[in-house]
C-alpha cells in the first residue's frame, strides 16, 4: 500500500459521506485529506487553486467534478440522474459502453456533491485494493504431507 493511502480508510470515510445532509468545507477538505494523492503535487498547482477557489466559494458540485477530473483522469462521468429525491451518479472507464457490459461505480445521496463524492470515494478505495499484488510475497510453506504426483496418460 502506498504512503498517500496509508491512513485512507474508505469505509468510515463512505459512512461519514452517506450520513451527511449536505457537503461543508470541513467534509470536503476531510476527503481530500483522506482519498488523494495528486491533489497536493506541485505540478498540478492551477488546478489545486482552482478546487480550492471552488470550496471557499461553496461550489460543492464543481469542486466534485474538479477534483475527479485531478485524480480520476482514466474516468469519466457515465451518469447523473435524478429519481424520487435522490441523486444517482455512475464513474466509468470506458462509458462508450452499453450499461450492461460497464463496470460502472455508483453513488447516491440526496445532495448531488455528495452523491459524486460517493462514488469519488468508491472509486478510490478500488485503486487501494488494485495496487496490492496479487501474489503473497513470501511462499508459504510446504505442507510435510504434500508429494508431488506425476498423472499423465499418455497412451
Amino acid at each position: 500500500m502506498s504512503v498517500a493511502f496509508r491512513h485512507y480508510d474508505p469505509p468510515s470515510l463512505g459512512d461519514r459521506l452517506r450520513n451527511a445532509q449536505a457537503m461543508t468545507q470541513p467534509l470536503m477538505l476531510q476527503i481530500i485529506d483522506k482519498a488523494c494523492r495528486r491533489f497536493p503535487s506541485l505540478g498540478q498547482s492551477e488546478r489545486t487553486a482552482r478546487v480550492m477557489r471552488l470550496i471557499d466559494a461553496e461550489a460543492w458540485t464543481d469542486a466534485a467534478l474538479t477534483l475527479m477530473e485531478l485524480e480520476l483522469p482514466l474516468w469519466r462521468v457515465r451518469r447523473i440522474a435524478y429519481d424520487e429525491g435522490e441523486w444517482h451518479c455512475a464513474l466509468s472507464r470506458k462509458r462508450e459502453l452499453p450499461d450492461w457490459l460497464d463496470a460502472a461505480v455508483e453513488g447516491c445521496h440526496d445532495d448531488l456533491a455528495i452523491a459524486l463524492l460517493s462514488a469519488f470515494v468508491e472509486v478510490q478505495a478500488l485503486a487501494v485494493e488494485a495496487s496490492r499484488p496479487s501474489v503473497p510475497n513470501v511462499r508459504p510453506a510446504p505442507d510435510s504431507l504434500y508429494e508431488p504426483v506425476a498423472c499423465e496418460n499418455f497412451s
